[in-house]
């Protein structure tokens, strides 16, 4: 099996080689851990999750770092006041290490949530402070970098006078960046409107602070990647990946640094993950079409009829390639779940199929699996593996309608394939029957029976149906707004 990946850098598949035979060394831009982590974060993590299980299934020894961001860094227009971590200090009347912690932990949370395996490494921006400054220096140092008031920008212009290509992985001419583009910082710092911040002097009214030979600040945005991902992964890795939206200008700005810094390429294979919409649109908390991972789970919300189980979830969000836009909608989530449940329930229907070895089956197991190793190798193609494994629930479905036979052997084959696939590959979990949800919808049937024989003055059955309820623990109150239940 050759597996090939899309490399965003090529625009082409490539049959993937590793550096060490064997070995993957593979960074993921993590969160900024200013706010509660959004659907579209989760969408971008999960895909890297199935690519993680993926290259172990297929024996890869995987080393995975996936960072934090809990350094404040300035927006587009320079302004501290837009500092997300500034902001959110103020809003919440918190320091801004307790802001990390909170949504550092509420991450964690989600992510274990919907099953996604921790990475093997989880280095956060500000533990790494010393690896940043050292980095800012050598740049300086090997002339692609330049001090200016407090601040150290890298030199875009400089950077390409030497042959190099600022903008080869978006695709973006210099020329027209240059063109295209005012000086957002406002001060006049910058050599070049495109030269972009390695370090930032803080104001007086900056909270997140270090000394650095050129006096006090914090670090760029891409700066921290750069450090991290090199220190661990070495500097030059395997798979570097993210949200398409980080491809211009953070990863373009950590390619940049890693070929001044190092003479080379840090990325062999660049993976990106792309957007999530949900009914047909763009999520956003302007608009109000925007919903948080929790509140799909639980339900309360106003987008979806019911709530769904984070498996079900994953096992929609796996049913769009990673490279593809998904959308989630009712409807999808609702096929989502049908889907999920027969998958489910073929898994305990195999469980108790019984083979037969006198008779050939017309379903060969060899080319069914060359199907599905097909699709994992093709780029990490999760629909179609999905699709291949409804062709086995099929197949289990007509052996337990007696319509289809297997052998001994190949019956332990189709058990251990198809539990690998589902279970360590795809990441799915069993739904547990939800007996809260059940004694619910039969309360809510008793209320109903009560209503009626009160209407129809049968006050006998009624003040049975409440006693009954009551020497169970469940107290029914009568209201203006209908009768609700209450357990004891």
């Amino acid at each position: 099996m050759q597996l090939k990946i899309y490399n965003s850098l090529t625009a082409e598949k490539e049959i993937f080689k590793p550096i060490l035979e064997g070995n993957v060394g593979m960074y993921v831009c993590g969160p900024t851990v200013y706010s509660n982590v959004h659907l579209g974060n989760v969408r971008t993590f999960l895909s890297f999750d199935f690519i993680y299980r993926t290259l172990m299934h297929l024996g890869y020894k995987v080393r995975y770092v996936r960072n934090i961001t809990d350094a404040g860094h300035l927006t587009d227009d320079g302004n501290v006041d837009n500092d997300r971590f500034v902001k959110q200090t103020r809003l919440e009347k918190l320091e801004p290490m307790e802001i990390v912690q909170k949504y550092t932990v509420d991450f964690h949370k989600v992510l274990d949530m919907f099953n996604l395996l921790p990475p093997n490494i989880e280095p956060t921006a500000t533990g790494h402070i010393v690896e940043q400054i050292e980095l800012t220096q050598k740049l300086i140092d090997t002339g692609f970098a330049y001090e200016s008031n407090g601040s150290v920008y890298f030199d875009v212009l400089e950077y390409n006078k030497r042959g190099l290509n600022y903008g080869e992985l978006s695709k973006r001419n210099i020329e027209e960046l240059f063109a295209n583009t005012r000086d957002l910082d406002g001060q006049g710092e910058k050599k070049n409107p495109q030269d972009f911040a390695l370090w930032k002097k803080a104001s007086p009214a900056h909270i997140m602070r270090w000394n650095s030979p050129w006096g006090e600040g914090f670090p760029g945005w891409h700066l921290e990647c750069t450090a991290m991902s090199t220190k661990y992964l070495g500097e030059t890795f395997d798979i570097h990946g993210g949200g398409m939206d980080l491809k211009f200008p953070h990863h373009e700005c950590e390619i940049a640094q890693g070929k001044a810094c190092n003479g080379a390429a840090p990325v062999h294979y660049w993976m990106h993950a792309n957007m999530l919409t949900m009914n047909s649109q763009r999520m956003s908390k302007s608009t109000g079409n925007y919903i948080l991972p929790m509140q799909l789970v639980t339900g309360e919300n106003d987008f979806f009829e019911k709530s769904f189980h984070p498996s079900i979830v994953r096992f929609c969000f796996l049913q769009a390639h990673y490279r593809s836009v998904l959308d989630i909608s009712n409807d999808a989530m609702i096929a989502s779940e049908k889907g999920f449940l027969r998958l489910m329930e073929a898994v305990k229907v195999l469980n108790s199929i019984t083979p037969d070895d006198n008779r050939q089956s017309e379903f060969s197991l060899i080319e069914w699996k060359k199907k599905c190793y097909d699709a994992l190798t093709d780029d990490f193609n999760s629909p179609i593996l999905i699709a291949h494994l409804f062709e086995a629930v099929k197949y289990i479905f007509a052996l337990n309608d007696g319509k289809e036979t297997i052998s001994t052997a190949d019956l332990e084959e189709l058990k251990s394939t198809l539990n690998a696939f589902i279970f360590d590959v795809l990441g799915l979990q069993t739904v547990e029957e939800n007996n809260n949800e059940k004694l619910d919808q039969t309360l809510k049937v008793l209320i109903e029976l009560r209503n009626q024989a009160r209407k129809s003055k049968n006050f006998e059955l009624s003040d049975q149906i409440r006693d009954k309820l009551l020497a169970e623990g469940i107290e029914l109150k009568d209201g203006r707004d209908g009768t609700s239940y209450v357990l004891n």
